[in-house]
């Protein structure tokens, strides 16, 4: 029997966090190599330290594209997230770039051949998911988690909130009647800031962005209203905690709500499937839900390392279907071509825009007129309709 009565939790990290940062120079890369030559081939990841950023991994694309490039990049992806201290400062950080060429024989995999098509760039599942907790069809704790800290971030860039860092996190339990959200329980807001700015300031500058998130009446007790519950964040960034690429999967998805295949996103390039495929089934998931086949959808696609089609396409309604879930898989893949090279076709996904997924998640956005979040497009939801009606 369904859990219906119950308190679930989600968080969400900012753009400044060490990871956040990391998975945004990453991603800047990439978009480099793809503006380049939209076939490049980038598995790019970074850490990053005190006044220390170190990028690694493979690569195959033009030389243009140069370690000084990849340098100047680097330091404008920092700048553009605002880190200008001692610890951690966009100009004065060392950038070691030690990038290498991709490994002949994962190429040969995933390249098209003779009668080959392109492979999966890798073995593994993803999973993708929708509901109707919200209007974008997201969990609702991820999703206004995202939104508190993207509030937080745009009132600390126009000087709005100029007492605030760049390094911030959130966390939202929500209460469930029924299966549904009704109100917030406790809400944690953790937010950089500078050495002048007492704790009450802090708090009385992060509950606006708070109350005008939440739907009315949401908000949590005032006892359980929780704003740098330390006291002191002056210290932040990788200044105050080393940051890697690729260490914010569950904040990146669903905060949880969904299963979650194990691969991150940033620096790979769209031949990973780990990227791409579970583009893929976000865009599947929340095309059945938007057609009114179910209140929820989790899609698992899973691949094998230089094989072009998914070995195996999952559909789960949670029994809140209105066909059956073979029919819908199967309609899925009459629809869409699920090979590496069908989705990264059909999604528009060899374009450089990935830096901007980078913070906030990388679904429940909107789709940008250039290609971004391409997968958010609910453009199937006709056709669904006509063959499973």
């Amino acid at each position: 029997m369904p859990l219906t009565n119950y308190i679930f939790t989600s968080e969400s990290v900012g753009e400044g966090h060490p990871d956040k940062i990391c998975d945004r120079i990453s991603d800047a890369i990439l978009d480099a190599f793809l503006t380049a030559d939209p076939m490049s081939r980038v598995a790019c990841e970074t850490l990053a330290t005190t006044n220390q950023v170190v990028i690694a991994g493979e690569v195959r694309g033009p030389a243009s594209i140069t370690p000084k490039v990849i340098e100047d990049v680097t330091r404008a992806a920092i700048k553009d997230i605002g880190y200008e201290q001692d610890g951690f400062h966009w100009k004065n950080a060392k950038v070691d770039v030690l990038l290498h060429a991709q490994s002949v024989d994962i190429a040969q995999g995933v390249d098209a051949a003779g009668n080959k098509d392109e492979g999966a760039g890798d073995q593994g599942i993803m999973f993708g998911y929708a509901c109707r907790e919200t209007d974008v069809l997201m969990p609702a704790p991820i999703h206004y988690s995202h939104a508190i800290l993207k509030s937080l971030a745009e009132a600390r860039h126009s000087g709005a909130a100029s007492k605030l860092g760049p390094d911030a996190k959130s966390q939202i339990s929500l209460q469930y009647e029924n299966g549904k959200p009704v109100r917030a329980t406790s809400i944690v807001v953790s937010t950089q800031h500078t050495e002048d700015a007492d704790p009450d300031e802090v708090r009385e500058i992060v509950r606006p962005h708070v109350l005008n998130v939440l739907p009315k009446g949401w908000m949590c007790p005032e006892d359980q209203f929780y704003v740098n519950p330390t006291g002191r964040f002056v210290i932040g960034g990788p200044d105050g905690d080393a940051g890697l690429t690729g260490r914010k999967i569950i904040v990146d998805t669903y905060g949880g709500a969904a299963p979650h295949g194990g691969g991150a996103f940033s620096g790979k390039d769209p031949t990973k499937v780990d990227r791409s495929a579970a583009y893929a089934a976000r865009y599947l998931a929340k095309n059945v839900v938007a057609a009114g086949l179910a209140d929820r959808c989790t899609i698992q696609l899973s691949y094998a390392i230089g094989v072009s089609r998914p070995l195996s396409v999952y559909v789960n309604l949670h029994e809140t279907g209105q066909v059956d879930e073979m029919k819908v898989s199967k309609a899925l893949q009459d629809l869409v071509d699920l090979s590496p090279r069908g989705i990264r076709t059909h999604l528009g996904l060899n374009k450089p825009i990935y830096a901007r997924t980078a913070a906030y998640g990388h679904f429940g956005r909107q789709p940008d007129a250039d290609g971004g979040f391409s997968w958010e497009k609910t453009d199937l939801v006709d056709q669904l309709k006509s063959a499973l009606r």
